[in-house]
């Protein structure tokens, strides 16, 4: 015989708790908040810098688009589907996830390197190869976020949170776009992604009472990972030189 508690739906409530819209509709709504903010940043730039650019960039330019892009497609796809209740598609399909981060990590690490020695060689952008450490953490984190995503991935509630998390800093290129010049000169265009975060963090503490560890541990550390980059392409320590500048060539 079935139990009440089996049988009886959980309450509706509109924002907060259980069953609400937040705690329903989050992940998925956030996916769509990440393509809007992908072509705020980067579309007005498309033209000028990709497709009919003065100088051509790099031609792994074009594949870092193009495979950056389908981990954001793909990203939709499996929150829509665990909103849809397809948990089984979105565990099958979460395999190509992996080998698309496999692509992704040697990918963004290698059109980093290139697109600074473009800048430093074709566009003669002065002292470029210190920025070398903004596009290694940002993938480098990316990556990590993902490893114990796929690591954790019969955890529903740490899965979602990382993959969350590291698709939120994959953004930080996009923030940078959105006023590319203030963004670039004040080297705050890591607050958008640490906003984006911090609505994980109030999503949980309207829905669950309190925000998750994933986030009460990995923001602290990211937000602290976060002023060591900038140091590091600020503050232009002589080791950092030597090694940025071996590694562009």
């Amino acid at each position: 015989m079935a139990t009440a508690s089996s049988t009886t739906p959980r309450p509706f409530t509109i924002f907060t708790g259980r069953n609400s819209l937040l705690d329903r509709y989050f992940y998925f709504a956030m996916s769509l908040v990440f393509a809007a903010l992908v072509i705020a940043g980067f579309g007005p730039t498309l033209d000028e810098k990709l497709i009919h650019p003065v100088i051509a960039p790099p031609t792994i330019l074009w594949y870092h688009g193009a495979v950056f892009s389908a981990w954001l497609v793909f990203y939709i796809i499996q929150t829509a589907l665990v909103r849809t209740r397809n948990v089984r598609i979105h565990r099958t399909i979460g395999w190509a996830g992996a080998a698309l981060v496999a692509i992704m990590l040697p990918l963004g690490l290698a059109t980093g390197i290139q697109m600074v020695h473009f800048e430093i060689y074709q566009l003669h952008v002065p002292h470029r190869y210190l920025f070398l450490a903004v596009p290694f953490f940002d993938v480098g984190g990316f990556a990590v976020c993902i490893a114990l995503a796929i690591l954790w991935r019969r955890e529903p509630d740490l899965h979602r949170r990382l993959v969350y998390f590291g698709t939120s800093a994959l953004l930080v290129a996009a923030f940078a776009r959105l006023d590319h010049a203030y963004m670039r000169a004040h080297s705050n265009f890591y607050l958008g992604a640490d906003l984006l975060i911090f609505l994980g963090m109030l999503r949980d503490q309207f829905v669950d009472g309190r925000a998750h560890k994933v986030y009460r541990i990995g923001l602290p550390l990211y937000v602290v990972a976060q002023i060591t980059v900038v140091y590091l392409w600020r503050g232009s320590p002589d080791w950092w030189v030597n090694i940025a500048h071996s590694i562009v060539g």
